[in-house]
């Protein structure tokens, strides 16, 4: 028997329920539409208007500038020192940190006794808060007290100033952002390194892959996304550090561990400065460097990721 005819659609009904739809799939999205229209697209609004006025000692707008506080940023030798010295601290943290993690998380992969205790005990700077790893290590590189400079003591190595000299301060700084993000890190290169298929691992070593060539030719392939992943969250997120640098050492010695971030704090809120038309154009600079560095990572490290 043949089948029963089907209908002509309605077409009108398709449309007004497809309307619906859309509809009532907008209206979920208005409270996160909000939120994100109050705290990202009006503070960014807000900062481009206040960087091209003149503040005055209440931080109220009082006048245009046009791009006067730009120039001043261009022109000024101290702001490309403080760039150098974002840019050697996101080296400084990020290129360590994925480093040691990976290396941690591939030490990690053997079976052996007690390895969810070291694994839980690696991942537990993550859990620390920037104030309290930054106490921890002021208190580790105390010149006088300190555990570091004890230890150096004890091999008749002189004390160092790792707070205090400006060859150590950018470095003892970096260290303790390195800390705090390695917990991170091995824990999302353990969640690579276990989707890593056995049967691949099997079969490269029967053609003979053993050791570094197996590291570095079949498993970091493979593991390619995480570490992408890492670096640019991890670059993102030392280009904006300000507690560790603010508690240790607040920009010095000698502006040493001065970095963006740290800047427009320093010239907007420190010290009742209120010069927030100057600090507003340093963070559209900090905004448009993040968005370059990103932009050359996807656009250059992305093709060296392999996705399964």
């Amino acid at each position: 028997m043949a089948d029963a005819a089907v209908g002509p659609i309605d077409v009108g009904r398709v449309r007004r329920s497809s309307l619906r739809n859309n509809l009532a799939a907008f209206a979920y999205l208005i409270p996160a539409l909000v939120v994100f229209v109050a705290f990202f697209f009006v503070p960014l609004g807000r900062s481009i208007y206040l960087s091209f006025t003149r503040s005055d000692i209440f931080g109220r707008p009082t006048g245009l500038v046009g791009f006067a506080h730009y120039a001043n940023l261009f022109t000024n030798p101290e702001f490309g020192r403080i760039l150098l010295t974002t840019l050697g601290f996101v080296l400084l943290t990020v290129i360590p940190s994925m480093a040691i993690g990976l290396l941690l998380a591939l030490l990690l992969q053997d079976k052996i006794r007690a390895i969810r205790l070291f694994r839980t005990a690696f991942a537990l700077p993550f859990a620390f808060s920037v104030a309290t790893a930054a106490v921890l290590f002021g208190v580790m590189f105390n010149p006088a007290t300190g555990v570091l400079n004890g230890m150096l003591s004890m091999i008749n190595v002189a004390p160092v100033g790792w707070l205090t000299d400006p060859r150590w301060s950018l470095i003892s700084v970096a260290i303790t952002a390195v800390w705090m993000q390695l917990g991170y890190n091995l824990l999302v290169l353990s969640a690579g390194l276990g989707a890593v298929p056995d049967d691949v691992l099997e079969a490269a070593r029967l053609d003979g892959a053993h050791g570094l060539r197996l590291q570095f030719g079949v498993i970091m392939p493979l593991i390619s996304p995480q570490l992408f992943f890492l670096a640019v969250t991890g670059t993102i997120q030392a280009l904006q550090s300000f507690g560790q640098i603010h508690i240790l050492t607040r920009g010095g010695p000698d502006r040493t561990t001065t970095t963006l971030v740290y800047s427009i704090y320093d010239v907007a809120f420190a010290n009742n400065n209120s010069n927030f038309g100057y600090g507003s154009a340093q963070a559209i600079v900090l905004l448009i460097v993040v968005l370059a560095i990103t932009a050359f990572q996807f656009g250059v490290l992305e093709r060296r990721v392999y996705y399964s």
